[in-house]
């Protein structure tokens, strides 16, 4: 289990019902194929060593020997495989009969777990035959072992701890209070499902919602294997839908009335890093559980993929129903701190990029949410040094086409003059020269905003706030930062889904500033063309966007990034390029938080955010040594 992965897989068998020899070999059939895939956790259905809808022939004690027996083959069969497997089938404690998932590992019955709530509702009639768990844990002998008996039960492998898993079975999913809440409150991070759900109009959306928001509460993952082709079909039909979520999200599933092997790799370290934040409730623990060890993980490395640009939705569709609402959360931020202030105007620093384009758009919603005129709005263009004549042309064509008020003030006499009485050698291009440049600018929007009684709105970006591209009481201070939680890819996406839906001038201007090297153009320009582009300096935003999101939301060490960026990357970028720039991520992230310890207050939109006041509390002077000290050691 390199990086907390575990593959986890769900199989749909063909069965016949009360035909346990054949549905035992169409379960081995299935062990053996997962094997091969190399699954580490296996769920089949509920009661598919005898089939689900065998009805009263569950009385029957040739059947229910005959299920012992076929369970007995099967955990035989699994003697040298690593991988733990929960098999469905119906099981005689005492006088009655359950239903159970038993536990099997490496040649043996490792435990039967009861199901806890029985339907008996529409078509289902469970407490006809069988008995609801108590829950307590027993103990039961089968075939002259003595194997624990009940719905308290956690199994955890021996080589890898942190993968823990528990049972529940079908109605228990639905009910009020699934046995899997208080699985997860005692430390199983996996929670398997055997199940045997029938097929009605709207069910399968039904399902697939509650699999995927209970994953998300309890903060797990959770493998569902469903019943499928065989059972009965005298009322109803079964569609083997076999899902595997985590954490909310599905990541792999099977189409209806298909039969076979759905796999997933979740990952476990990911799942105790979120439960770390959220599992802090004073909950009780240690009911009663017993703990039940297993070996099943091997050290095999993952080929999960990950989206390159996670901050971004996939589907158009839904990226151009993000796009609306960040715009509409951010400008609802504006909207009220513009009139907390009762302030006059909204001033903004538009400079033909992509961060001050998206901060304009804001200020209009914000300025029409108000009923005020977009004249309100003071967009302030500052050429200097490297101003070049597309970014300049385009402040000119955007503000036009939005009708906001625009000033222009050139400040090059004031940078040199100011550049002079500091005694700075004239013709030197370092850090001084292009800080004094953004200093002036802001100075500038401050004093502005003081004549018009109003508010300077920020422009920088969360990619920016992460890496410390910004100049300390220069771009990096504002009066309201509308950008701060929004990162550098997904400003673009933005942009672009606005630019989609416009028509004239602004569309056309858009798309040009879409088409703009990114750059604080504070070097002078070459030939009339951008000379100073960001990337080429902090490195590809799309590469640092990555980083940043699976180190703050996923709590991933340097080494599983660097990991997972080389595969989802591979033919972007090599791996030398990779780790060149994931060293430069850790480096400036520790180095820079000093900035983002004082920036001005700004609107959250989505679960990456590095607030002081919220969600990303450092001490400035942190030190990066056992981040970096991982990269070297690569």
């Amino acid at each position: 289990m390199k990086f907390g992965y575990v593959k986890t897989g769900a199989y749909t068998p063909k069965i016949r019902v009360a035909d346990v020899d054949f549905n035992v070999g169409e379960i081995i059939r299935g062990i053996d194929e997962a094997a091969k895939a190399g699954t580490e956790i296996l769920v089949f259905p509920e009661l598919c060593v005898t089939g689900y809808t065998a009805g009263d022939l569950f009385y029957s004690d040739l059947l229910l020997d005959s299920a012992a027996q076929g369970l007995k083959k099967i955990a035989a069969h699994t003697r040298g495989l690593k991988m733990l497997v929960f098999v469905g089938l119906p099981y005689k404690f005492g006088n009655l009969i359950y239903n159970v998932a038993a536990a099997v590992n490496d040649g043996k019955v490792l435990a039967f777990i009861p199901k806890t709530f029985l339907p008996n509702y529409n078509e289902f009639y469970e407490k006809r035959q069988f008995a609801h768990a108590d829950g307590q844990n027993k103990q039961t002998e089968f075939f002259g072992e003595t194997v624990p008996f009940g719905t308290h039960i956690i199994f955890s492998d021996v080589n890898c701890p942190s993968v823990r898993v528990a049972a529940e079975i079908c109605e228990d999913l639905w009910a009020v209070k699934p046995p899997s809440a208080e699985h997860a409150v005692n430390g199983a991070n996996i929670i398997v499902n055997l199940s045997c759900s029938n097929e009605v109009v709207g069910k399968k959306e039904y399902r697939e919602q509650l699999i995927r928001s209970h994953s998300s509460r309890l903060n797990c993952a959770y493998v569902y294997a469903d019943a499928g082709e065989g059972e009965s079909t005298t009322d109803l039909v079964f569609g083997g839908h076999d899902v595997i979520s985590e954490n909310g999200k599905i990541l792999s599933q099977s189409a209806l009335f298909t039969i076979g092997l759905t796999v997933a790799e979740v990952d476990v370290g990911y799942l105790d890093f979120i439960r770390r934040k959220t599992f802090n409730q004073n909950f009780n623990a240690e009911n009663g559980y017993t703990h039940i060890k297993f070996s099943a993980c091997n050290d095999s490395l993952s080929s999960r993929l990950y989206k390159k640009t996670p901050f971004v939705p996939a589907e158009k569709s839904m990226l151009e129903n993000r796009a609306r609402l960040i715009l509409d959360m951010q400008a609802e931020g504006l909207k009220k701190r513009l009139f907390h202030t009762h302030a006059g105007a909204a001033v903004i620093g538009l400079s033909g990029g992509l961060d001050s384009t998206l901060a304009i758009l804001v200020a209009v919603r914000a300025m029409r949410k108000l009923n005020c005129s977009v004249k309100d709005i003071i967009a302030v263009t500052m050429p200097c040094f490297g101003t070049t004549s597309r970014t300049s042309g385009n402040t000119v064509k955007l503000a036009r086409a939005l009708g906001v008020t625009l000033k222009k003030v050139d400040i090059t006499k004031s940078v040199e003059r100011h550049l002079k009485d500091i005694e700075h050698k004239e013709g030197v291009t370092d850090v001084t020269y292009e800080n004094a440049q953004a200093r002036e600018r802001t100075q500038v929007l401050m004093d502005i905003a003081n004549m018009y009684g109003g508010l300077v709105v920020g422009t920088g970006d969360l990619s920016e706030l992460a890496l410390g591209w910004a100049t300390y009481n220069g771009d990096h201070m504002s009066m309201y930062a509308v950008n701060a939680s929004i990162p550098k890819t997904l400003v673009r996406y933005i942009v672009g889904s606005v630019a989609e839906n416009s028509r004239g001038k602004l569309k056309s201007v858009l798309k040009d500033i879409l088409e703009t090297p990114v750059s604080p153009e504070l070097l002078p320009a070459e030939n009339g063309k951008i000379s100073q582009k960001t990337e080429d300096i902090v490195g590809p935003y799309e590469l640092h966007d990555f980083f940043l999101y699976h180190f703050i939301r996923n709590g991933f060490s340097p080494e599983k990034i660097y990991y997972i960026a080389k595969l989802t990357f591979k033919g972007d970028y090599t791996e030398e390029t990779i780790l060149k720039w994931l060293k430069t991520f850790f480096r400036r992230f520790f180095n820079q938080q000093f900035k983002r310890s004082c920036i001005p207050d700004g609107v959250k939109v989505g679960s990456v955010a590095l607030s002081p006041r919220g969600d990303w509390r450092m001490p400035s002077d942190a030190e990066s040594a056992l981040w970096l000290k991982q990269l070297e050691n690569l």
